[in-house]
């Protein structure tokens, strides 16, 4: 007699073959890249090649499209080099006006968005923690400057406080002197403050907005009082829009030209109004490059901190 052996029906069946993503991937990807290519050609043509092309003339290369404006140019200091040369940098970090100006341009920088954060920390926290009718007129007042342009915002600020201005004139009915603020850089500060405090309002409000009220309510039943709440919880957990919020304040403040150049005195100035000075008053455009690319670093630096806080934002959400 013949057996016949039946293998099991899990061994029977046949298993069907692996399909793969990677042409899939490979696709998406291609889709990916050729969507993102426009944007980036656009800024390539017409953002990177003008600054790898300044960057060029500033360290002397006077050559090819450069040529045009080397010519037109007064005191153009050519490479002696392959590379370049750093004539035109040497002669500009010592120069005591360009010194003079660089300088203003940190402090203004630094005390403009210091006031801006601790404004907008204030407007923030008051809205966070007491709320009602007062806390958002006092948040929508702060958004005001957001619809105004800048050039009449720095038209009104310059009148307000110049000699014949608004508060001379209050002051002068009961026998007071105020100071003449006008073409001084205080008036660039308070200009300053003005344009960049909507942007630095909305940034931390929602910031601020985002922390957990269950987390204030723990620290105040730990015992901690307003103080400690908001420099222990509230100020760390959105420590990254407020991070966000400074960077953005600080390099629009950098490299302003309207506002001090309206309400700013001739000199000192800050770098934005004397760069337009060398370049088209003083025919000098290899030292106003320089001053671009003085600029560019600054900006560059503070940048950095916007980088740092969406790398720490995004570890915390677990995207890196």
């Amino acid at each position: 007699m013949t057996t016949t052996l039946h293998k099991p029906a899990e061994l029977q069946q046949t298993v069907p073959p692996a399909r793969t993503t990677r042409p899939k991937r490979l696709g998406q990807r291609a889709v990916g890249f050729f969507m993102a290519l426009p944007p980036i050609l656009l800024i390539a043509i017409f953002v990177g090649f003008p600054i790898v092309l300044a960057f060029g003339f500033s360290i002397g290369l006077t050559g090819g499209l450069n040529h045009t404006i080397a010519t037109i140019g007064q005191n153009v200091h050519e490479a002696d080099a392959w590379w370049g040369t750093l004539a035109a940098y040497q002669e500009m970090f010592t120069n005591k006006r360009f010194l003079g100006d660089l300088l203003v341009t940190v402090i203004v920088t630094l005390v403009s968005t210091a006031t801006v954060i601790f404004l907008a920390l204030g407007i923030g926290l008051y809205l966070k923690l007491k709320g009602g009718r007062m806390a958002r007129l006092l948040s929508g007042l702060a958004i005001v400057p957001l619809f105004i342009p800048v050039v009449i915002a720095s038209w009104a600020i310059l009148t307000f406080y110049s000699g014949t201005g608004f508060l001379r004139s209050v002051f002068a009915l009961f026998g007071l002197d105020f100071p003449v603020w006008a073409f001084t850089m205080v008036t660039v500060i308070i200009g300053s403050v003005w344009t960049s405090l909507p942007f630095a309002v909305l940034m931390v409000s929602s910031g601020l907005q985002s922390v957990p009220n269950a987390m204030i309510e723990a620290a105040r039943d730990a015992g901690a009082g307003s103080l400690r709440t908001i420099v222990s919880v509230i100020v760390p957990m959105a420590a990254v829009p407020i991070i966000i919020a400074t960077t953005f304040t600080a390099i629009g403040i950098v490299g302003s030209f309207t506002v001090p150049y309206f309400t700013g005195p001739n000199s000192p100035n800050m770098l934005g109004v004397d760069m337009s000075n060398y370049f088209s008053a003083f025919n000098q455009p290899q030292q106003s490059a320089v001053m671009a690319f003085t600029v560019f670093l600054i900006a560059s630096g503070i940048a950095a901190l916007y980088v740092w806080a969406n790398f720490r934002s995004a570890k915390e959400q677990g995207k890196v």
